[in-house]
């Protein structure tokens, strides 16, 4: 992981910047996508947003079933 990434996990953990974090009070980090091509993250996070909230559900129940704070590990 980048400083950059990390710094921006951050903020959001801080509720120091707008979005989903800071509107619904969930603090910790319970999954992510890592991509090496920017154009392709921007492309999937767009993806993402049009989901319904059950779609967006499975994949962190298939990786992280009991919602454990991911934060630490990517701090690593």
């Amino acid at each position: 992981m980048t400083a950059d990434l990390v710094q921006r996990i951050w903020q959001h953990r801080g509720k120091l910047v707008a979005g989903l974090t800071k509107r619904y009070g969930v603090p910790q980090l319970a999954w992510f996508e890592t991509h090496d091509d920017i154009m392709e993250a921007i492309k999937r996070d767009k993806q993402l947003k049009e989901w319904k909230r059950a779609r967006k559900i499975e994949p962190v129940q298939a990786k992280n079933p009991h919602w454990r704070d991911l934060y630490d590990d990517i701090c690593r």
